[in-house]
């Protein structure tokens, strides 16, 4: 994200103010902009205020909320609506002494949809009261002393002005600043006394802090990947912010207990938190025991449950809320919290309370579903690799494999498998694409590659006859893509993804013999095998033809040559030779020769150990692509 600050320095000549303070950002139109758009303002103030800009000494935390809440209300829209880059501009405008204007923050957020109407909640309230994606333009009107919408060719700007505060009336109201200043640094403390004790600065928070750490919230739990850290995280939100203490129970992925209760067979306490830490396993202790129960008709809505015996306040009862955590109309659990010295909560808290906490079940549903995916994933990769690499006799074998996403299959794929009586084979292919797609085609290919080499087919043959399965699986592919749209008379469109199967594959098939091993190899469209010499030497292995998958008819060939004792093959994939630093690649001038060079008399776990380092070492970025090396060895 770009800013760009333009000051003018004024102090020399007050009665000219000259051109405003203003930072400007664009930002992409996802899900993103909104947290970068609310750290980019609060940014800007800071700045402002730390180089002295005369218009910044009337910024208040006040200003601030309110800034931060209304840009988050703008970049919301414009990502939903338009789904455009946004841009956004902050400018401090002075009062100029030959006009009665004053001071003010500037706000402009511009997409470059302009077809679409910018929301304004005018229609009847959802039955849960606040929508959960904002308040609209409402929002807006409330805020700021001035607000309107400019249109321009491909752009649409909405624009809010909000008074700043003037120096001298900051002087004139510092000690009522001072105390307002306490009154925040406590505010989600005093929301929660006793409703005689509240005022109307508590209101107030609500109506507008509490959306800020609403959004802020949601950005902390939108991150989380663990149920488990979510619960925490929810736990830690609310305490001591808005509570003394604070559970949270998880139901079972697979199905959870009745609605009556959270103390069911699949019911767990996730999570406990205690504004006193010495207090929370006694307060665990005492939730596990007695859980709370809550009717079936309870909803996603407040729901008073009985204080849990005298643990968790010293003795001292207090007021406690259960909200049940529910998303997409599945139950994921309950979350309870509890103030003490309390008689009821206020209905402000309440409300904003059973906002987070349909957060934090969205939340917890996202994490569940990364979870199911990335559990698929992993048996999915499991399924697409061999359980483990065949052992060949005078032949030692290193092998790297590190796929970029960890939680899903890479398009690289390796084999090394016995195909008969003293023949064995290996393999190493690069797909393209990853994912689903990818795994389509390393589902498809590698037990291809095992059923045609114990069929006794030779490398070559081998090469010819997976070229043309693959171009014949892309036909199927593409003849059932166009019979889907037929049936849909027309209308539709093919189906997500290529149809095409290309491939990179490097093939050989190895005979051992007493102090060597005949190799005969052949590569498509791959980086090339090199060979390292005992003394240090290093040439290549194979001679570069086409891509399996891509030309009908192609003819493959095979070359043949004997691994004597002492000499070492490696075989890597494109993520080897085009790992980048800058502009350069790793393979540039003959890299990985130079670093083979240098594995000389080293056994083949350690010359693949000390190749995977060198590509890690060559940039300070982690590595964009699969990363797969095989290295076989004769002894």
């Amino acid at each position: 994200m770009q800013r760009k600050n333009d000051f003018r320095a004024s102090a020399t000549d007050p009665d000219h103010p000259g051109p405003p303070a203003v930072a400007r950002t664009s930002l992409p139109g996802n899900p993103l902009a909104p947290a970068a758009a609310r750290r980019f303002v609060r940014a800007a103030l800071a700045d402002w205020t730390e180089l002295g800009v005369p218009a910044a000494a009337g910024i208040t935390d006040r200003l601030a909320d309110d800034s931060v809440l209304l840009v988050s209300e703008l970049v919301t829209n414009a990502v939903v609506h338009a789904g455009t880059n946004v841009e956004l501009m902050c400018r401090l405008d002075e009062a100029l002494p030959e006009e009665s204007s004053t001071e003010a923050l500037v706000i402009e957020v511009s997409d470059h949809h302009p077809s679409r109407a910018v929301r304004n909640e005018q229609g009847p309230p959802s039955a849960s009261g606040t929508p959960e994606y904002g308040r609209g333009l409402n929002l807006v009107a409330t805020l700021s002393e001035s607000w309107g919408i400019t249109y321009r060719t491909g752009t649409k700007t909405v624009w809010a002005r909000l008074p700043v505060e003037g120096v001298q009336a900051v002087q004139e109201i510092e000690s009522y600043a001072s105390e307002q200043a306490l009154q925040r640094g406590l505010r989600a403390a005093e929301i929660l006394a006793p409703l005689p004790k509240r005022t109307s600065h508590d209101t107030e928070w609500v109506n507008r802090g509490a959306l800020t750490f609403l959004a802020e919230a949601s950005d902390l739990l939108a991150g989380q990947f663990d149920e488990d850290l979510v619960a925490a995280l929810a736990g830690q939100l609310l305490v001591p912010r808005l509570a003394d203490w604070c559970a949270v129970w998880l139901e079972d992925a697979s199905g959870g207990p009745g609605r009556g209760g959270m103390g069911g067979p699949g019911a767990r306490l996730a999570r406990v938190w205690h504004t006193s830490e010495h207090r929370i396993e006694e307060l665990r202790r005492v939730l596990e025991k007695e859980p709370p129960r809550l009717p079936e008709a309870a909803g996603s809505g407040a729901c008073p449950v009985p204080w849990p015996g005298e643990a968790p306040a010293g003795g001292a009862s207090g007021a406690a809320l259960a909200y049940r955590l529910t998303a997409g109309g599945r139950a994921l659990g309950t979350l309870v919290i509890g103030r003490a010295g309390l008689v009821r909560f206020a209905d402000e808290v309440t409300g904003l309370i059973e906002d987070f906490s349909r957060r934090v079940a969205l939340a917890v549903s996202t994490a569940r579903r990364y979870q199911r995916q990335a559990n698929i994933s992993q048996v999915l990769q499991r399924g697409l690799l061999p359980s483990k690499v065949a052992e060949i006799p005078g032949v030692e074998s290193g092998l790297v494999y590190e796929p970029r996403d960890k939680g899903g299959p890479g398009g690289d794929f390796y084999d090394v498998f016995q195909a008969g009586e003293g023949r064995w084979c290996f393999a190493l292919g690069d797909v393209q694409g990853k994912g689903p797609e990818a795994a389509v085609v390393i589902g498809l290919a590698r037990p291809w590659l095992r059923l045609l080499a114990r069929e006794g087919y030779q490398v070559a043959d081998v090469m010819d006859r997976l070229n043309q399965l693959l171009l014949d699986d892309a036909t199927e592919a593409a003849d059932a893509a166009a019979a889907v749209v037929a049936v849909a008379g027309g209308q539709g469109v093919p189906p997500d993804g290529p149809t095409s199967r290309f491939l990179s594959l490097l093939y050989g098939e190895l005979l051992p013999y007493e102090g060597g091993v005949h190799c005969t190899i052949a590569c498509a469209g791959h980086p090339l095998p090199l060979l390292l010499s005992p003394e240090g030497k290093v040439r290549e292995a194979a001679t570069p033809q086409m891509l399996l998958g891509v030309v009908d008819d192609e003819t493959y060939t095979s070359e043949s040559f004997d691994l004597r004792a002492g000499e070492t093959l490696l075989c890597v994939t494109d993520g080897v030779t085009e790992r980048r630093s800058g502009r350069q690649q790793f393979d540039d001038g003959n890299g990985l020769a130079e670093a083979l060079a240098g594995c000389a008399g080293l056994d083949a776990g350690l010359v693949a150990e000390r190749i995977r380092r060198l590509v890690h070492e060559f940039s300070e970025r982690p590595p964009d692509d699969d990363l797969a090396l095989l290295v076989l060895r004769a002894h």
